[in-house]
């Protein structure tokens, strides 16, 4: 049990209160065994009375004080009003029961944890918070957030890296020397720009103030450095793959397909492409996901209505994917590299889709995973030249020879992807994970 779940355990409450929310016992004067030792019957006779000394005159002092221990403060002996008190923020600003008890969710409120407060599940605890709400917090209920909108700067910048790309291939191909290592660097750097802006901004972006996902403190990893990694080695690593083999590479890279060291930018120019479809399909998928967690009744019901979108959203955009794939490989006159094209392109969305929902550590651990593999097979390559280690290289000939080059990132991009895929298929079926994040304090 984390250290909130402690917090919100009911128990005896302390302060000022804590000491009438204790259940005073009356002592039992009458004894239903009168042959019982030392008993005292204090049986009533019909018609009698009670004696002068213990009779109760209303509005005296010591009736004041019976009432009151006789019915103890709501406050002190509440532990669901406590909870309300420490989530007040979570309470206030929620539109329906299931908000509440997405915000428990993400708080590490479980069934058991529950079930101290006498509730079965989390909802039927968060279904009492909301029903009280109102009439413990004095608050009226607010309006439903409105679903986030498509704003022209972002759906601007969605289309600028797939543009500036194009440029960039463009000139690459219509100069020669200098002046072609002059295109390559600007525009390696342009694209690099237009990049980091569009995932600033955006649906692609954690700085959106109505950003859904998991509060501050969640697990961080840093997934920029294995993603160039991942897509330089989509524009060089074949290359120097097939080279290293033959015993080369001879040369450095011309920024063409048929030089010694051969440069493959299909996969690079459809991935470019593809930011404006990853933005779009993951705006529709936070707004189809908001529209579902507003109108669900149950945890359990939310993640059954949200994983065959997520699985739809996730279609929608390899389908988008393989399209600019086959123009950009038309366009360029290369060979299509479907499999390791597809393969990263789908472990980038997923990373980023994670990334936008508030679960970076997954996604950094995957793709520094991957690009570890992809080192390691070019690693292996060259160690094998040395003396005595020519079976280091052995795997990789192996997989080169039956399947090419681009076998070893599509098989590593591959399993890498379908690990996310289920990791993507249990955080984001959560209500927490499309839950509206609480303020800053």
């Amino acid at each position: 049990m984390n250290d909130l779940g402690e917090l919100d355990r009911p128990g005896t409450p302390t302060g000022r209160g804590a000491r009438d929310a204790r259940p005073e016992k009356e002592p039992d004067t009458t004894n239903p065994d009168p042959a019982t030792p030392g008993a005292v019957s204090e049986r009533k006779v019909p018609g009698g009375r009670e004696p002068a000394s213990e009779r109760k005159v209303p509005g005296s002092r010591d009736s004041v004080a019976d009432r009151k221990a006789s019915t103890p403060r709501r406050g002190a002996g509440d532990p669901v009003k406590a909870l309300m008190h420490r989530h007040r923020e979570l309470c206030e600003r929620a539109v329906d029961p299931l908000e509440i008890a997405a915000g428990l969710e993400a708080h590490g409120i479980t069934d058991r944890t529950a079930a101290r407060f006498r509730h079965r599940d989390v909802f039927s605890l968060a279904e009492e918070m909301y029903a009280r709400v109102s009439r413990d917090g004095d608050t009226p209920l607010p309006t439903p957030p409105a679903a986030p909108r498509v704003r022209a700067d972002w759906a601007l910048l969605t289309l600028l890296p797939g543009a500036l790309c194009a440029a960039t291939v463009t000139a690459v191909h219509h100069t020669h020397g200098q002046s072609r290592l002059f295109a390559t660097a600007a525009g390696a750097l342009a694209v690099a720009l237009a990049l980091h802006a569009a995932l600033c901004r955006g649906p692609l972006s954690r700085t959106d103030a109505g950003r859904p996902g998991p509060r501050p403190g969640a697990a961080s990893g840093s997934t920029t450095p294995w993603t160039v990694w991942l897509v330089i080695y989509s524009l060089l690593g074949n290359g120097l793959l097939d080279s290293a083999l033959t015993g080369g590479p001879d040369a450095l890279p011309t920024g063409t397909a048929d030089g010694p060291w051969p440069v493959t930018a299909a996969p690079a120019l459809a991935l470019a492409l593809a930011c404006a479809p990853a933005a779009w399909t993951a705006h529709l998928f936070t707004v189809r996901a908001r529209r579902k967690l507003a109108g669900s009744r149950g945890l359990e019901d939310f993640a059954a209505a949200v994983r065959p979108l997520l699985l739809g959203t996730f279609a929608l955009f390899l389908g988008a994917l393989a399209a600019l794939l086959t123009l950009s490989t038309a366009v360029l006159h290369e060979p299509a590299a479907y499999a390791q094209a597809l393969a990263l392109g789908s472990l980038l969305f997923l990373a980023r889709l994670l990334t936008t929902h508030g679960f970076t550590y997954a996604p950094a651990v995957v793709l520094t995973a991957t690009a570890t593999v992809e080192a390691a097979a070019l690693a292996t390559v060259f160690a094998s030249r040395l003396p005595g280690f020519r079976f280091l290289a052995t795997p990789v000939e192996t997989l080169v020879t039956t399947w090419g080059a681009g076998s070893v990132p599509g098989l590593a991009c591959g399993a890498a992807a379908l690990a996310l895929l289920v990791h993507t298929t249990r955080k984001l079926t959560r209500a927490s994970a499309h839950a509206p994040p609480e303020p800053a304090r």
